[in-house]
């Protein structure tokens, strides 16, 4: 039997960009947060053992290996972490559930909405018997949003009317870029609508705690081939199966008027993530690469009435109390340290972490809703489901 003060051991399954955001998030988190139980990094995964040794070596795990199938199999293992492609997602996270390991999965949930319900039902029923699923939309964990859902959930703005969301990079800007993972459907599931898309949707269904309804959009590839790999011959190339570029409008299930973009071809933005909600009291406006600021409008300001700038770094907002003195800012990897603590704390308190998988399966039915839309042409409806949670 475990005691609650049993290390919680991890394994993480992928050692690409997220593999190494998370690695230092599980090192890192049990050294400003008190949790309730110690963390072990255990055993790192990837398909090539000679690689996945290395960034073991390097990130801290204590060990790696090349089969995710051993890791679910481990008894010592409590956590899978899946920082893996979008295609593989399905098959780790439910063979962990039914092993009996909490699972925390990054986003999107799921290349298809088919697999999505899938996954969200085998949480549903791993949650019975004591074992949960969290999904990484890490950006619920950035302290300026968080200030921003406390301030339109608490009335601040008043009646709220509109969101405006927008998720820019260029990445994809030059048409000599070389194909990846990214750009093949059958791994990726979607490309920016997806990638970025899926970011966005959440925020917008977190800040204002209502869910999409409605969409109507379009998506755009506007380079259909790429060189097979960089500096190929013009011959050998690969067709691109995603979009690059997604925009549509939503309605949200209090009447809110939502607008959305999300691009990898624009130009001069690197990771451009932008909301604003507008009330009739007022409005609040973020955006990421600003991370720790969140602009605040209030209309009964009057004639000295103006956006005001809050550097969200106090120890009263939240998560700050476990870091710096105010005025010191967080960065980028800090959420993601966020993350970790609240899922140990949730596990060790025997809770549902957030987000859920069924939250990662309403937003796929955005997504799904979304490119229903940009081939019909009209508006498509969101298929209905439990919805957003309203907790972090």
């Amino acid at each position: 039997m475990v005691t609650p003060d049993a290390p919680l051991r991890v394994s993480m399954i992928g050692h690409g960009f997220m593999g190494a955001v998370h690695s230092q998030a599980w090192r890192v988190a049990p050294r400003f947060f008190d949790l309730p139980r110690p963390v072990e990094m255990a055993l790192l995964v990837g398909l090539d053992q000679d690689a996945t040794q290395k960034a073991a070596s390097r990130w801290g795990w204590a060990a790696a290996g090349n089969d995710w199938r051993r890791a679910v199999e481990r008894p010592d293992i409590d956590v899978i972490d899946i920082c893996t492609p979008g295609s593989t997602h399905a098959e780790i996270a439910i063979a962990a559930l039914q092993a009996g390991k909490h699972v925390l999965c990054e986003k999107p949930l799921a290349n298809t909405l088919a697999e999505a319900e899938e996954m969200a039902r085998a949480a549903d029923r791993a949650r019975e018997a004591g074992v949960f699923a969290m999904l990484g939309f890490t950006y619920r964990r950035v302290p300026a949003v968080q200030l921003a859902r406390q301030l339109v959930l608490g009335g601040q703005l008043g009646q709220i009317r509109q969101v405006r969301a927008a998720y820019l990079q260029d990445w994809l800007t030059d048409e000599t870029a070389p194909m990846s993972w990214r750009l093949d459907k059958k791994l990726a599931g979607a490309g920016a609508l997806g990638d970025l898309g899926s970011h966005i949707v959440d925020a917008v269904q977190f800040i204002t705690g209502q869910v999409l309804t409605a969409v109507t959009g379009i998506t755009r590839t506007f380079v259909p081939e790429r060189p097979l790999l960089a500096g190929a011959a013009a011959a050998e190339r690969g067709h691109v199966t995603v979009d690059d570029a997604a925009v549509f409008l939503g309605t949200l299930s209090g009447g809110i008027l939502a607008t959305f973009e999300a691009t990898r071809m624009a130009a001069g933005r690197k990771n451009a993530l932008r909301l604003e909600v507008s009330g009739s009291a007022g409005s609040v406006a973020f955006d990421i690469e600003d991370l720790n600021v969140l602009q605040y409008y209030r209309v009964d300001d009057g004639p000295v009435a103006g956006f005001r700038r809050i550097l969200v770094t106090e120890p009263e907002h939240p998560y700050l109390a476990a870091w710096w003195p105010p005025g010191h800012a967080l960065g980028y990897e800090h959420a993601f340290s966020h993350q970790v603590a609240d899922l140990v704390v949730a596990v060790s308190k025997s809770e549902q972490p957030q987000p859920t998988f069924e939250d990662g399966c309403q937003v796929q039915r955005v997504l799904d809703a979304v490119e229903r839309s940009s081939g019909s042409q009209r508006w498509e409806p969101v298929a209905p489901g439990a919805g957003t949670s309203s907790a972090p």
